[in-house]
């Protein structure tokens, strides 16, 4: 499957999924005008790698300084799908980035955690 990079905007992040080497990062602010219309050819893209894959190791690195409610929609339908996944026998390693001193984008992992319980979720603080 060909690779889909997405230059980081001023309101949205950069996007740089390698599905050869089943790695997949998504890095930057995320406040697009209209996050259906930016996630939503995404994660169908993503959907689709996942459908090829059998007991993939794959990983994830998701560093977000900001994302607005709309985002986090988006996001979480990302996270849905690399969850069902890894509940089909696949691994899936997220890598969470975050600023040390950034208690919102932390807390957002930790419900990640708990929300999607069939990830392999690894939290980083970055310190600036």
């Amino acid at each position: 499957m060909e690779p889909l990079f997405i230059a980081a905007s001023p309101t949205s992040p950069e996007v740089d999924f390698r599905f050869d080497q089943h790695t997949l990062s998504i890095k930057g602010e995320s406040y697009p005008e209209n996050a259906a219309a930016f996630y939503g050819p995404v994660i169908a893209r993503v959907k689709a790698y996942l459908d090829q894959c059998s007991d993939a190791e794959i990983t994830v690195h998701v560093s977000l300084a900001y994302f607005n409610s709309s985002s986090t929609k988006m996001l979480f339908s990302f996270f849905e799908a690399l969850n069902e996944a890894a509940m089909a026998g696949n691994q899936v390693r997220l890598n969470w980035y975050h600023d040390e001193d950034d208690d919102t984008i932390l807390e957002f992992g930790q419900e990640l955690q708990d929300d999607f319980g069939a990830l392999d979720f690894h939290d980083h603080a970055v310190s600036n």
